[in-house]
């Protein structure tokens, strides 16, 4: 029997193979990009959402997320980085010219917002899904407070082509020669990358972090024992801050921190979070009560829905109609990984940069051939003692992370994974006769010598050099894009195309609400029915 590699060198050479690395010109990427519709004086948009937008039901590629205001920006699954960055221009370009003089909020951390009434909650229709999307929101908003769900982020979302899967199990995990990969050990890998993603993910913050500062409206009325210095008239930031988006004060959920999501294999995963889904909370039952005649959430328990579940990744399958994740997952396994730990890029127009694309997939390459051990709840407490520390520190010299229990330099311990990411990236530029992978990889190691070249660093230096707000600061920036993007042109939709995928969007929701043939309780009832526990 032959042996199987288990060591970073031994594995590494199994991806410099030629059959394996050829597939990795397969590698795919769809992007969900968060932003808010405001007014010319920055204030939340009042407005619903545009018609000339399409269904937020069932547009493909424009929805709302929590909020009416909120836009959720949809690419679907690529291999061209190129062709994913001009298709979510397309969108914005497309929104910006069908939203009057609104713009688009440029920063994942919102501003000119003094009370959480001010944020509208989406509007799905009157359809029984559209309903119950919409009552979930509601949930949201009662459970943790509007404030944190109108914070914006980006998701990458990533997969490995089929072929690669293939030939990388035959030489690392598969029994026998020729034993075909399939929907098991295909998600089994895929779960040691999402291990190794959660042990090294610190790194994503201080490389992307682009929120060390907030509005005041934040932190009124919040308990916090960080020491924040203010700035300009209302603006609030840790010296060393990475990502306060993802801090406590950000978008978290302290309640879910006993939950014990496991992510050792699917059948772990999925276990952990339908007992979750299944928990009753005691501080949720005050919830239960219908006020002023309607629902207040969708259920008390600890997670309404499996969305609910913050985490900065998450394993995915695509979803038929109305079929819970979970299900897809163990149906069909693992088809990519979506992160969720970016923020929006302020300094992009469209909130990410092409360099971001390669070294994600550096990274996430590196997550799949780095061994990656099981991991038992002291090790997951790790990774998120080190990623909290870094959105709240992550640019203090002095900052000493974890590494299986051992203290250890940020810097250390990063400049050690560029050494090993530099072979991984090798056999990326081998693969697709290019350079950018090592050129990313470059770029993104000189934040890590020098820690003013951060996103979160250069914004900082502004504030403090200008004295001036967040707010003023990202007030100027979408001004700015809304002109860039209007001037830009469109590379794979027009205005035509997209016009025409709005009008079908309302055609389809239209449709939906026409076919509903029970009453919303017992459509309910029936979804929640086909309980997580079968």
């Amino acid at each position: 029997m032959q042996v199987k590699p288990t060591s970073f060198s031994e594995r590494l050479i199994v991806l410099q193979d030629q059959a394996v690395a050829q597939t990795l010109t397969g590698i795919r990427h769809g992007i969900e990009r968060e932003t808010l519709r405001i007014n010319p004086d920055g204030g939340l948009a009042q407005s619903p959402h545009q018609e000339a937008l399409g269904s937020a039901l069932t547009h493909e590629f424009i929805t709302t997320d929590f909020s009416e205001s909120l836009l959720e920006f949809i690419t679907p699954p690529e291999v061209s980085v190129q062709k994913t960055l001009g298709q979510l221009n397309d969108v914005h370009k497309f929104a910006v010219s069908n939203m009057g003089d609104e713009r688009l909020w440029p920063m994942s951390m919102p501003c000119f917002i003094e009370n959480q009434d001010a944020i509208p909650i989406a509007n799905f229709g009157t359809s029984n899904v559209g309903k119950m999307k919409t009552l979930y929101r509601v949930g949201l908003k009662n459970r943790y407070g509007s404030m944190m769900q109108a914070i914006s982020g980006v998701h990458f979302n990533f997969s490995l082509p089929d072929e690669f899967w293939q030939k990388w199990l035959e030489k690392t995990s598969l029994e026998k020669s020729d034993e075909k990969a399939n929907k098991h050990t295909i998600s089994a890998a895929y779960f040691a990358l999402i291990r190794n993603y959660r042990r090294f993910c610190w790194l994503i913050p201080y490389l992307y972090g682009a929120s060390p500062a907030i509005c005041g409206s934040f932190i009124k009325g919040k308990k916090t024992d960080l020491p924040f210095k203010k700035l300009g008239s209302g603006t609030y930031y840790l010296p060393y801050a990475t990502s306060l988006r993802m801090s406590d004060l950000g978008y978290t959920n302290s309640a879910q921190s006993g939950l014990n999501i496991c992510y050792n294999n699917v059948d772990s995963y999925i276990a952990s979070l339908k007992a979750a889904i299944n928990q009753p909370s005691e501080a949720f039952q005050k919830y239960i009560p219908s006020k002023d005649g309607k629902k207040q959430q969708l259920n008390a328990n600890v997670l309404q829905i499996e969305n609910e579940l913050y985490s900065p990744i998450r394993p995915k399958q695509p979803t038929q109609s109305l079929e819970k994740p979970s299900d897809a997952l163990d149906k069909r396994g693992v088809s990519y990984v979506e992160i969720r730990a970016l923020d929006v890029n302020p300094f992009s127009a469209i909130g990410i940069e092409e360099n971001q694309f390669y070294f994600l997939d550096v990274f996430l390459l590196y997550c799949v051939t780095k061994p990656s051990a099981m991991m038992d709840a002291e090790q997951y407490h790790e990774t998120e003692v080190n990623l909290s520390a870094v959105v709240d520190h992550g640019r203090d010299p002095e900052l000493m992370l974890l590494n299986v229990q051992q203290p250890i330099g940020l810097s250390t311990w990063a400049l050690q994974m560029f050494s090993e990411m530099q072979e991984v990236a090798l056999v990326l530029d081998n693969a697709n006769s290019t350079t950018d992978y090592s050129v990313a990889l470059e770029l993104e190691k000189q934040k890590i010598i020098d820690p003013s070249l951060t996103p979160s660093a250069k914004i900082l230096e502004r504030l403090v050099r200008q004295q001036s707000d967040n707010g003023s600061f990202g007030l100027a920036l979408a001004e700015d894009y809304k002109q860039q993007l209007i001037d830009s042109d469109y590379e794979f939709m027009n205005a035509e195309v997209l016009a025409e995928h709005a009008r079908l969007s309302i055609d389809k929701q239209r449709i939906i609400e026409q076919q509903d043939n029970v009453s919303f309780d017992d459509f309910l009832g029936s979804y929640f029915a086909v309980t997580t526990t079968d």
